[in-house]
């Protein structure tokens, strides 16, 4: 899994940049605690892989 920008990670689920984030924010205990803060562009790949595991998002690799 690579790194993946917010805008990149929202076009592969197929929702807004907005959406997405809408999406993360009850999680956001779990992405913190795997290297994201607040105001990242550019997301970790345990970040994507946790995102695209739970929403079911199809990332390439």
């Amino acid at each position: 899994m690579k790194a993946k920008s917010k805008s990149e990670l929202a076009m592969a689920a197929g929702v807004s940049l907005g959406t997405l984030a809408k999406w993360m924010k009850p999680y956001r205990q779990e992405l913190e605690a795997q290297g994201m803060r607040p105001g990242m562009r550019v997301l970790p790949p345990r970040v994507v892989k946790y995102l695209s595991d739970l929403y079911c998002i199809d990332v390439d690799d």
